[in-house]
């Protein structure tokens, strides 16, 4: 009876792939460790229940093991791209640093081999250029770059255009007027009128803010330091009255214009114009200061 019970145990220990030894003098079996054929991590009594090659370490072809793919990463050795997002697991683990059971690490809408094999943009980044759109909102919404910030070169990002509601597309969307790009006009002493050289000065202005109907300007006129101030005071701004006047004669809406006579100079200016001159020209001047609608100012 004993010995056919000891059959009996030996017969289900073989059925079940345990191998049996037995040392010399003991009747106790010696148990032998898993087999892993192709060294994967994974047993091949695992393999076959996963369905997997027990002879090939990487099933799928995809970069990782077998058993990295089962024990670390989650995701199917049978299937090189796990979620269906054009990366292959291998790469997105070990080369692009994303999610492989994600079709879109960052969430922009964009899937993960989108990103990398169209755009070549960021998969971990939302927002590759830092712009603020989102890469799916360049390339679908705006037809923009999703790795430059500023499209169109025009000194804004194409995130601030969007804002604004100008073209991100188009340099020219805004027309934009720099302050300094509006030139500065002088006086003869104690004269308000506009000279011929003025007049070509302004003639340029009036073209720049008619190309640029959403501006408005501000002028500040100004003395020189001789004579007393109110009398200053009264000649800056009938010089601030000269360029508004030309202005609007010239095209520009009055409702753009703001303006103020402000006396002497802030800064005295002691350079004689000339012998029949007393003054400063310098300081007899007219400023042109654009004002700008826009809540942003170009970068460049």
């Amino acid at each position: 009876m004993k010995r056919a019970l000891n059959i009996l145990l030996v017969s289900i220990l073989l059925a079940g792939g345990v191998t049996l030894q037995y040392g010399c003098g003991s009747s106790e079996p010696a148990v032998q460790e898993p087999v892993d054929t192709d060294g994967d991590g994974l047993t091949d009594a695992e393999e076959a229940e996963l369905g997997t090659d027990p002879n090939n370490a990487d099933t799928d072809g995809d970069g990782l093991t077998d058993g990295d793919e089962v024990n670390e990463y989650d995701t199917d050795p049978l299937n090189a791209d796990t979620d269906g997002d054009g990366l292959e697991d291998g790469p997105e683990v070990n080369s692009y640093d994303t999610d492989p059971n994600n079709a879109d690490t960052d969430g922009d809408g964009l899937e993960d081999g989108q990103e990398v094999n169209d755009y070549r943009t960021d998969p971990n980044n939302a927002d590759s250029d830092g712009d603020g759109l989102n890469d799916y909102e360049e390339v679908m919404d705006y037809d923009t770059d999703p790795n430059n910030p500023d499209s169109d070169g025009d000194g804004f990002t194409d995130g601030q255009e969007i804002e604004m509601d100008t073209d991100p597309n188009d340099a020219q969307d805004p027309a934009y007027i720099r302050e300094g790009d509006l030139g500065t006009i002088n006086f003869d002493f104690d004269k308000s009128n506009i000279d011929d050289q003025a007049a070509a000065i302004l003639t340029e202005n009036v073209q720049q803010l008619l190309d640029a109907p959403n501006f408005r300007v501000r002028i500040d006129a100004y003395t020189d330091h001789i004579g007393g101030d109110q009398y200053n005071l009264r000649l800056s701004q009938r010089r601030a009255v000269s360029v508004v006047d030309f202005y609007t004669e010239n095209g520009v809406s009055e409702d753009r214009i703001d303006s103020r006579g402000l006396g002497k100079a802030p800064v005295p200016c002691y350079e004689q114009a000339g012998p029949d001159d007393p003054g400063c020209r310098k300081n007899r001047r007219a400023e042109s200061h654009p004002i700008s609608p826009y809540q942003y100012t170009p970068s460049n």
